[in-house]
């Protein structure tokens, strides 16, 4: 599950963190992990909420609340992911093939070096990119690139990103290859 958004309650006591399910199931009781930005802590499942309504279990395409008692609401941010532990990793480094937008559309060419920001779930992290092949890649046209962000995030191969640069909509592009 994605975190979307993290919520105090109790005093501090438990942390409601939102998001939709993406695969599996999440159930009361079960560990999980949180992955990404600085994550890596584990946390029992102390309760489930879907639409104001309490079960003890959630599947695939469902928008949940997952409250967590003993973690910190500091240490959960928008943009990790919550998962089983093991079953992701987060990385800072990947292998990409990129696609640029038009330029009506608020493409312009992307060379090596170039700062950009990715979008990759609902984590938003800076990242420079490294053109494989070519000098430089121009509107409506592709690269196979290397990029490397300042922070880890959870990724997985085949799982697909998007791309501003400078402000504005750049591109999209699909994780390729991750380090070993």
């Amino acid at each position: 599950m994605s975190v979307e958004d993290v919520f105090c309650l109790q005093q501090g006591r438990m942390v409601m963190l939102t998001g939709r399910i993406e695969r599996g199931r999440v159930r009361k009781g079960d560990e999980v992990e949180i992955v990404g930005l600085g994550g890596g802590a584990t946390a029992r499942v102390a309760g489930i909420d879907a639409s104001h309504v309490r079960m003890d279990e959630a599947g695939v395409d469902m928008n949940v609340g997952v409250l967590l008692r003993g973690i910190p609401a500091g240490a959960v941010e928008r943009g990790q992911v919550l998962a089983a532990p093991g079953s992701i990793s987060a990385h800072a480094c990947f292998t990409a093939d990129i696609t640029l937008l038009s330029e009506e559309q608020g493409s312009t060419d992307v060379v090596s070096g170039d700062r950009l920001r990715f979008h990759t779930r609902s984590a938003a992290v800076w990242g420079t990119v490294t053109l494989h092949g070519a000098d430089v890649v121009r509107p409506l046209h592709g690269a196979e690139v290397i990029v490397t962000l300042e922070e880890s995030v959870a990724l997985e191969e085949a799982q697909p990103f998007v791309f501003r640069h400078h402000g504005r909509a750049a591109g999209s592009g699909t994780v390729t290859r991750l380090p070993r």
